[in-house]
């Protein structure tokens, strides 16, 4: 999903060995994406785990267990599936919208699309089913568990989304509390933005929903493409192909296959900004002072995503492939994101937008600037560079056709991606619009 959406936006080309290095990656980048190239697994994936969830939700009532381990297990259950149907809902716009187990006896290949409103809706009342259901806090060994304040910020998202700027904002104000100050949740913004990078900084006072790795899982390719995809392919995706350091002063980076490659338009962006290293790696000035070098790849621009860069020390000793074996964690929702949402839905206006924009600029000693939407869009792209996020910011904003429209997304048409044609064989499906 990260390195898949960031190649479609503004901030990231595709990158990779060659234009044919990944059909799907490539052609998001580009807007040549269609039904034969679209990556199952964005759909298969999802819908595994609702299928898993339906399951859960339906059996949990008849288990021998209190009513609050009940209560916790559904709640946490009905989160899984309400984030699932939301990454699908924004891909794909109208889906299949299941909700109970499928046996095999089931007319499978007949269940029609359900309009994109009431997937929403669906969503959200499963959000809203959730949340008393879960635990304010979870600690010690229960970290990475959901909590309400999960389901809330998730909720607060959604509505964001399915343009309910209000209930939005109520959400996102119960989750975030005082800006600048810790929430009723445990929420704080870290103090150095580059700890939110350091591989083994996991669960930290600012991560809100968070998705684990490990390399103890022993991750394999057999699993890949057939809609099991584990481990983590993030790491070794965004570094340098033949990265070698020179000097003792360079970064010890792991050779990578260079998908990611940073624009120039973004490098620019990030001047001045103190969020500027931990974000981008800038190899090319590196190879220039001879302290590292590297073979340039597809589309180089010798600028790398810094934040899920591997290094040496991180490479697994662990048995299976270490390419997906890197422990890494990566933060789905965080407080600054959270912040930041939760201005936009103010509209970008008033002193409660203001203090959660200072808030974010002030953790990384910026000074104030007055709030405004473009402000706050400025400073998603600054804040949140490579996280997943700056493609889906741009469709929501209707700024996708005017910042992307050179490299050929079309208003009307790339906003939702296309159904691979595999789900579609056989099936009452509708493939989307212009695809």
């Amino acid at each position: 999903m990260v390195t898949f959406f960031n190649a479609g936006s503004d901030d990231f080309y595709a990158g990779g060995g060659s234009s044919t290095d990944g059909a799907g990656i490539q052609g998001l980048s580009n807007y040549q994406l269609n039904p034969n190239t679209m990556p199952a697994s964005y759909w298969r994936d999802y819908y595994q785990g609702i299928s898993r969830a339906n399951v859960l939700i339906e059996k949990i009532p008849a288990a021998d267990m209190s009513d609050a381990v009940k209560n916790r297990f559904t709640g946490e259950a009905k989160t899984l599936r309400a984030l699932y149907y939301f990454e699908l809902v924004r891909m794909f716009g109208n889906i299949p919208l299941i909700l109970k187990e499928i046996k095999a006896t089931d007319d499978y290949y007949n269940i029609p699309q359900t309009p994109k409103a009431a997937v929403y809706a669906q969503i959200e009342a499963d959000l809203l089913a959730a949340i008393p259901g879960l635990p304010m806090t979870v600690s010690g060994d229960q970290k990475g568990r959901l909590t309400q304040g999960a389901a809330k910020a998730l909720l607060g998202k959604v509505y964001l989304f399915d343009n309910k700027k209000a209930e939005a904002a109520a959400q996102f104000a119960d989750v975030n509390g005082t800006p600048g100050g810790t929430s009723q949740y445990g929420y704080k913004l870290v103090s150095d933005f580059a700890s939110l990078w350091i591989t083994d900084n996991k669960f930290t006072t600012e991560s809100i929903i968070e998705v684990m790795h490990t390399n103890k899982g022993n991750s394999d390719w057999s699993f890949w493409g057939q809609g099991n995809d584990e481990g983590n392919s993030t790491n070794i995706m965004v570094a340098p192909r033949g990265y070698s350091k020179k000097t003792a002063d360079a970064p010890d980076v792991v050779a990578g296959w260079a998908f990611n490659a940073i624009t120039t338009d973004l490098f620019n962006f990030m001047q001045g900004d103190p969020r500027m290293d931990a974000t981008i790696l800038n190899v090319k000035v590196l190879k220039q002072q001879n302290k590292a070098d590297y073979s340039p790849a597809y589309m180089d621009s010798g600028y790398f995503l810094n934040k899920y860069m591997p290094t040496k020390d991180e490479v697994t000793t662990l048995p299976g492939p270490a390419e997906l074996n890197y422990r890494q964690n990566y933060i789905y929702l965080r407080l600054a994101d959270t912040y930041l949402m939760e201005a936009e839905a103010l509209n970008g206006s008033g002193s409660r937008a203001q203090a959660l924009l200072d808030a974010v600029r002030a953790r990384v000693g910026l000074a104030s600037v007055p709030v405004s939407m473009q402000a706050v869009k400025d400073e998603r792209r600054r804040e949140l560079v490579g996280e997943g996020h700056r493609w889906f910011d741009l469709v929501r904003w209707g700024d996708a056709p005017a910042k992307l429209g050179a490299r050929g997304f079309t208003a009307g048409k790339n906003e939702i991606l296309p159904i691979p044609y595999t789900e579609l064989t056989g099936t009452i499906l509708k493939q989307n619009p212009n695809y």
